[in-house]
């Protein structure tokens, strides 16, 4: 379920009297707007909220690297300068063993 949120009355007020105007269509999409055009100007901010969805798992590492704008091998950097280390995870024996025959079985 989404996360309700409440804006100041003056913000809302604001808003509103933009999507009046016919600036926007509803005030999601001047709220939307608002929040596209703060990661704009504040591109670390951008980074952070990135970087914290790649380390929860949310999004892989060249979909964060793409995001930031990036390659793959500056977000990596990027990650070492913040102190970050990423968990490279390994497959167990069963599973390259069962990777390896499945190779095999293909190949015939």
């Amino acid at each position: 379920m989404p996360e309700v949120i409440a804006l100041p009355a003056t913000i809302e007020m604001e808003m509103k009297a933009l999507v009046r105007d016919g600036h926007y269509a509803n005030l999601n999409e001047a709220i939307k707007d608002a929040f596209r055009t703060l990661l704009n100007v504040r591109p670390e901010l951008k980074t952070s909220a990135v970087i914290e969805l790649y380390k929860e798992g949310e999004i892989s590492m060249g979909k964060a690297a793409e995001m930031v704008g990036v390659s793959t091998i500056e977000f990596k950097d990027i990650l070492v300068n913040r102190g970050i280390r990423r968990e490279v995870g390994s497959r167990s024996k069963k599973e390259l063993d069962e990777g390896v025959e499945l190779i095999n079985q293909l190949r015939k």
